[in-house]
């Protein structure tokens, strides 16, 4: 799965071993890029997007999407508390289909 992580996260997430293709906004050229441009220019390009951005979901039309979104939600979008949702990522982008906006939350069991 072609995976792009919004700019806010960290490049060493973690994700790369999993199989996944997996870049950031800036490594694509969209550093700074509002919301709903960023989306136009993931579309077509990668199959799902991570962001800890929570109101994406509310403030752009994710329904009609060509690709998943997960908002990952952590104490910090630092390494440390990030990592540890790892395996629920992986878990989340198995099952990950166009217009889908699944959420990791750290802690959830």
């Amino acid at each position: 799965m072609r995976v792009i992580r919004d700019e806010c996260l960290p490049r060493r997430l973690g994700l790369e071993p999993s199989g996944h293709m997996v870049s950031t906004v800036p490594q694509a050229g969209w550093a700074g890029t509002s919301n709903g441009k960023l989306l136009a220019f993931i579309s077509g390009n990668y199959d799902a997007f991570l962001t800890v951005d929570k109101n994406l979901p509310a403030q752009q039309e994710t329904a009609a999407l060509p690709f998943g979104v997960i908002v990952l939600r952590a104490r910090s979008n630092q390494l440390s508390d990030l990592r540890p949702l790892v395996p629920e990522i992986l878990a989340a982008l198995a099952t990950l289909q166009p217009g889908d906006v699944t959420t990791v939350i750290a802690g959830q069991d």
